[in-house]
């Protein structure tokens, strides 16, 4: 909407995590975080949940939105699983951030999710992802795909409001470079869309899906069960229409309705890092190159706390031997290397030494 502004991108990301490492951090213990109501019964269910950060507090995220991020908000997602023939639960432990989320919300999420490991007996490996900048192992919990929505909790909005009332939302389907299909909210600027890509309208009560001609059968597949869900959900007076292209007129109502100049707010590049091993000075909380190139599990210490930058993902590797508050702040010293290269969108997976994690298995050479 016209004179509006949008919250500030990456407001977190010159942040120093000044939370961790400081009084309030080392005040997290088991105690603290059995006091938190949202853990009760965490991790004792196969399957994936979810919770947002609203005003510093823990709330469900409800089952039917899974899969559905507002960019101003961050997330905390649990997924539980056996290894098969495995009697023992495993977690994988995410926290997600909208690209508008806000630092004290970046913050409490971060904070949340080292209690929650805390919670679990520090058996989570834990992840950080960043809007638009997932891991692979991060959208492989959601074959729908991964929505992200403009607004959040500060905003109020999350529900369908009135027709009366209802502000028009486009939504492009389009793959990445793994091939995966990522659904994303963008201006209602006619001059974005295009015939490679698919596109909803989403009127509230009518929902116009454009299948550009050189869109994948992977898009409009996706696209199509995006529409069935929002019907499903909004009742059968919601109805839908799948447009073909460079065969619609500019006089039908999905074009009359793009009336936006606005711009797309791009995203960062994720062009891939250079490999190489980093030893954290864990008094610093800085990091220094001790290998170019590949690394191995040979290459690492119980004494020290190491980065293995995969090129693609940034691995914590924890030894043993490390003290609990170096246990804890795994995710500041990535973001603390990532903040120093300029680019603190990068996922980031925290490894203690004896945990499984086939992400970071492969990621060392054989």
């Amino acid at each position: 909407m016209a004179g509006l502004l949008k919250p500030k991108k990456y407001d977190w990301k010159d942040s120093n995590m000044a939370l961790f490492g400081s009084d309030t951090e080392k005040a997290v213990k088991k105690a603290s975080a059995e006091c938190e109501p949202a853990w009760q019964g965490a991790g004792q269910e196969l399957g994936l949940k979810i919770w947002r950060i609203e005003k510093f507090e823990v709330k469900d995220w409800p089952k039917e939105e899974y899969g559905e991020f507002y960019d101003g908000d961050s997330y905390i997602i649990l997924n539980t699983y056996q290894e098969e023939g495995g009697d023992s639960f495993l977690y994988d432990l995410h926290f997600w951030i909208g690209k508008h989320s806000s630092q004290d919300e970046y913050g409490t999420a971060a904070y949340k999710t080292v209690e929650l490991d805390t919670f679990l007996g520090d058996l989570p490996v834990q992840h950080r992802e960043c809007m638009g900048h997932e891991s692979p192992l991060f959208k492989s919990y959601f074959p729908g795909g991964i929505t992200t929505m403009e607004g959040g909790c500060a905003t109020g909005f999350r529900h369908v409001p009135t027709i009366e009332e209802y502000e028009p939302r486009l939504f492009r389907f389009q793959k990445d470079a793994k091939g995966h299909t990522c659904v994303r909210q963008i201006p209602r600027n006619p001059a974005l869309v295009t015939q490679d890509d698919v596109f909803v309208l989403d009127l509230g009560n009518k929902l116009y899906q454009f299948n550009g001609d050189n869109s994948s059968v992977s898009e409009r597949s996706k696209g199509m069960q995006w529409v069935l869900k929002q019907r499903t959900i909004r009742g059968e007076e919601t109805k839908s229409e799948v447009l073909d292209g460079s065969g619609t007129s500019t006089s039908h109502e999905f074009y009359q309705k793009l009336d936006s100049s606005e711009e797309e707010d791009n995203d960062d590049g994720d062009g891939d890092e250079d490999k190489k091993l980093l030893r954290v000075n864990v008094e610093t909380a800085e990091s220094e190159v001790v290998k170019e190139g590949e690394a191995s599990i040979s290459d690492l210490a119980s004494d020290d706390v190491f980065i293995v930058d995969s090129g693609e993902t940034v691995f914590v590797w924890v030894g043993a031997n490390a003290s609990e508050d170096e246990k804890k702040n795994g995710i500041p010293y990535a973001h603390n290397y990532l903040r120093s290269n300029g680019s603190p969108w990068r996922s980031v997976t925290v490894v203690k030494e004896g945990q499984k994690c086939a992400q970071f298995t492969s990621a060392l050479a054989a």
